[in-house]
């Protein structure tokens, strides 16, 4: 019988001398008629090698890199009750599967202490340079040695690194044998049609998704669990208020349009729906939105519909009496320390130039961002005004007010931004302000992010 030798090749492996009736029992194993060799995705390379073990087939592995190695903590982890929970559960499952906790609920300290106990070279992937950062300075609290990094001008590679997802894709076809454990951070991103390529080319046997929100507008969460592995442990926000989490209010802020707004709204909103009527357009139904792109593109009558829409859509959101119920906000709660979301950059500056605030968008520069963020949390910058920056994974303990001026409909989104003030500290409330203009489509907008269970308790006043 001959022995089968498998190597790692640009993402795949290839497995040489394999019997053509037995590579039917290997998973996504095809026949290679360029190489002559059968070839399959490196992350199958777990199930593939324990089948050889079961069928007791000879095997010469020369694609792993990796060996055992241990991770000595410098400062010991008291873990919560839930994290120790999480860290059997995904231990059952095989060291391998997706760990949903609320933003705040300490899901780096968990990824540290499966590191310890994997002991395993380690790829943690991170969605942004400012995630990156925030996790080397936790990883190199608790670990003694080198911790890499990819990504943001670095390429430093070390037995636990830390990469963004742009720079891990760019690598991971020459180093996805490198590491047998592999971390993805806000791994709802990973299903996306190039991250996605992060996870497949990577040989790791061992991996850990962390979100607070694994769902998908796109439905494409099964990719994530055939990828990383199913959800293996979830806690939510209203199980760990006052607790692991901040006790939290959440308050609706009605606002009016002025007359002036009010007229433009109203002939804006009637051209935007006679134009769907006229066209039979329902954007109720899944494809109504793609229809209605096509269509408004091909006459100028639809041209107008689309502009139309806009107008309606930017004064909902970005009505003037706003700005009044936000100096209203600051008034009210002096000596808080306030985050301010809004749907768009141009409202963002808008704010930012009226009341004299620091604003952060994806324009900002690194160091300015960082100037930002710790003038916020020394507390000599007592507002942040952001569009999306600050939405995900950003560690801003410190705030414990977040005023929504305007936003999208999506759950994750208003999940994450409730999630920035959550963090708990010693006599902590953290209330959640939400605007909304009267009698506009902003009101379902606001009805539709809230379909999530954190958002299941009554509006306080």
């Amino acid at each position: 019988m001959a022995t089968i030798e498998i190597r790692f090749d640009k993402g795949t492996l290839v497995l040489a001398h394999l019997e053509r009736d037995y590579a039917t029992r290997l998973p996504q194993v095809k026949w290679d008629g360029r190489t002559r060799n059968f070839r399959a995705p490196a992350y199958r390379y777990r199930e593939i090698i324990l089948q050889l073990r079961r069928d007791s087939k000879p095997y010469l592995d020369k694609a792993r890199t990796w060996a055992p190695c241990k991770f000595p903590l410098q400062e010991e982890i008291a873990a919560r009750d839930y994290q120790q929970a999480a860290l059997k559960a995904w231990r059952d499952a095989g060291s391998r599967g997706v760990v949903v906790l609320p933003t705040g609920s300490g899901k780096t300290i968990l990824a540290v202490m499966m590191i310890r106990q994997t002991g395993r070279p380690t790829l943690i992937h991170v969605p942004t340079i400012d995630l990156m950062q925030q996790w080397r300075q936790v990883l190199q609290r608790y670990f003694t040695g080198p911790i890499g990094l990819l990504g943001g001008g670095y390429q430093e590679i070390e037995d636990i690194t830390v990469a963004t997802y742009d720079s891990a894709i760019l690598h991971v076809s020459g180093k996805g044998n490198r590491f047998g454990f592999v971390v993805f951070d806000e791994c709802h991103h990973l299903p996306g049609e190039q991250y996605q390529f992060a996870a497949l080319a990577s040989m790791a046997p061992f991996r850990l998704g962390l979100t607070a929100t694994p769902e998908r507008n796109d439905g494409k969460e099964a990719r994530l669990y055939e990828l990383v592995g199913p959800i293996c442990y979830q806690a939510h926000i209203d199980q760990m208020e006052g607790g692991a989490l901040a006790p939290y209010r959440l308050v609706t802020v009605p606002v009016d349009l002025n007359p002036e707004e009010r007229r433009e709204y109203q002939l804006a909103r009637e051209t935007y729906l006679n134009f769907l009527r006229s066209q039979q357009i329902d954007m109720g139904q899944p494809r109504g939105w793609q229809l209605f792109i096509w269509k408004s593109s091909r006459t100028p009558e639809g041209r107008e519909a689309f502009k139309a829409y806009l107008r309606q859509k930017q004064l909902s959101l970005a009505a003037r009496s706003k700005m009044e119920k936000i100096w209203e906000l600051f008034c009210r709660r002096r000596g808080d320390r306030i985050l301010i979301f809004t749907q768009d950059n141009e409202m963002a500056y808008r704010i930012g130039r009226q009341f004299l605030l620091p604003v952060l968008t994806h324009h900002t520069r690194l160091k300015e961002r960082e100037a930002f963020l710790e003038a916020f949390r020394e507390g000599r910058y007592p507002v942040l005004v952001t569009s999306k920056v600050l939405n995900e994974g950003v560690d801003v303990p410190e705030a414990n007010v977040a005023i929504i001026v305007s936003g999208s409909g999506s759950v994750r989104e208003h999940v994450q931004r409730l999630g920035r003030i959550l963090r708990p500290r010693p006599g902590k409330e953290a209330v959640l302000y939400e605007l909304v203009s009267k009698d506009t489509a902003e009101q379902f907008i606001h009805q539709r992010r809230r379909k999530h269970r954190a958002y299941q308790k009554p509006d306080s006043l």
